[in-house]
């Protein structure tokens, strides 16, 4: 899987959310100063030549919608940050989120709790 620009994952972020939209629709979600009209629709082609965005035609315009799901895709960029910059480990991220979040002990304990809670 390609990995995203900035802008694009912005995008991406937002069809996620929406499910389905025009350019308009997805325009609209942006936060201020909003983009050029055309710089989105420029966007949404490049995130369909990745593969990541798909659309269907309707009356003279398009609704495009995501074809990689936010979970596929987070997994990924997890997994490509843990290889880039922790050698593969998780537990050495692990380590390195907690000392820089100030995680102790017992939030930890109670992520692993609902981590488990989440898998039955």
């Amino acid at each position: 899987m390609k990995q995203l620009t900035k802008a694009e994952e912005e995008v991406m972020q937002l069809l996620w959310k929406i499910e389905k939209g025009n350019v308009a629709a997805i325009l609209e979600e942006l936060p201020e100063p909003k983009p050029a009209y055309n710089t989105v629709s420029t966007i949404v082609r490049i995130l369909e030549d990745k593969g990541f965005v798909s659309h269907e035609k309707v009356g003279k315009g398009h609704v495009y919608f995501p074809l990689v799901k936010k979970e596929e895709y987070s997994n990924q960029s997890l997994n490509k940050l843990m290889e880039g910059y922790f050698q593969g480990s998780f537990s050495s991220m692990v380590s390195f989120f907690m000392k820089k979040n100030d995680i102790s002990l017992k939030e930890l304990e109670e992520i692993m709790k609902n981590i488990k809670e989440e898998g039955q």
